[in-house]
């Protein structure tokens, strides 16, 4: 177990390396990029130490530190991307475990058609769709943004919600519910695509799980179906799809930035899109470093967590020799 974690992170370092030359790249070999004039090892020396201290330079278009930006765009990101794939667990493992219990049959069928329609439906239009009809044709929520520009919100953790509740302000109760109906539509929209992808994983893992020869026990042993599945089912099918949840986050950060666009969510992704349009090279090397850094980081953090949850994840060492 020890040797299978030492490899994910040597595996870590290794892809953070190459993802920095990368980013470097952005730096130097593109027009007019900040970093033009050095030698490529002076270059490379300064993007590295600038790198480990958070420093990434000023934008090009409005002068202010790169960093300081980034502090104020990713926990807009973070606050989409956590509360759509906790919404996605929530819907898609009860589902996909109903799936895979009732396989073959109408449930099965109905939720297995309801996900591959999901699955395909693209998240600009999904977006588009929902704020026509919950926003424009019944006004039940707002069209764009973190907050009514009513209130003024000040930052605190970057959070809307948190920094709502933890105001002082006399209207804070109407500050958090602001923040939370704002939250609604891209949540929704940003969810759907995990959700069919958490629905398939446990509906496959679910019929592996009940041809097991445990699971047969435990049905001649007269267990009623919701207990095998809560005491059996659930505690053996989770464990070996947690890398493939891990995989479904990481797609929630590219999915993030049509969604920003769209409800215009000042977030990571809307900063990024913005820096390609007006040409800001600092500003991209280092949106593409902060965001393939936490992909790689919770693709290899979600694997090793499934490892120690599934006894099996331990001979792939073994195998591989």
């Amino acid at each position: 177990m020890i040797i299978f974690i030492l490899r994910r992170l040597l595996l870590l370092i290794i892809t953070l390396f190459l993802l920095s030359l990368v980013a470097f790249s952005l730096s130097y070999f593109t027009p007019h990029a900040p970093l033009q004039g050095a030698s490529l090892w002076d270059a490379y020396r300064f993007f590295f130490s600038g790198l480990c201290q958070f420093d990434f330079g000023v934008s090009s278009i409005n002068g202010e530190p790169i960093g300081a930006q980034l502090l104020s765009v990713f926990p807009a990101t973070m606050e989409l991307c956590i509360l759509a794939f906790v919404l996605a667990l929530i819907i898609g493992i009860p589902l996909g475990i109903t799936a895979g219990v009732m396989r073959g049959k109408w449930p099965d069928l109905a939720i297995s058609t309801l996900a591959l329609l999901g699955f395909s439906i693209p998240i600009f239009w999904l977006s588009l769709l929902l704020m026509l009809f919950f926003s424009l044709q019944l006004g039940w929520l707002p069209v764009s943004g973190r907050i009514d520009l009513l209130y003024q919100l000040k930052p605190v953790t970057g959070i809307a919600v948190i920094d709502a509740w933890l105001s002082h302000s006399p209207y804070r109760h109407e500050m958090i519910v602001s923040a939370l109906q704002h939250l609604i539509l891209p949540i929704a929209a940003l969810a759907v695509a995990p959700t069919t992808e958490v629905i398939r994983l446990m509906r496959i893992s679910t019929d592996e799980v009940l041809s097991k020869n445990y699971v047969k026990a435990a049905a001649t042993r007269g267990l009623s179906r919701f207990t095998i599945i809560r005491r059996h089912v659930l505690h053996n099918a989770l464990p070996p799809i947690i890398p493939q949840l891990g995989l479904q986050f990481s797609t929630m950060l590219t999915l993030a930035m049509i969604t920003e666009v769209v409800f215009n969510w000042p977030g990571l992704g809307r900063w990024m899109i913005n820096a390609i349009r007006q040409q800001d090279y600092a500003a991209i090397s280092a949106g593409v470093m902060i965001t393939g850094s936490l992909v790689i980081a919770v693709n290899v953090f979600s694997d090793i967590l499934g490892a120690l949850m599934n006894p099996l994840k331990h001979k792939e060492w073994y195998a591989l020799r």
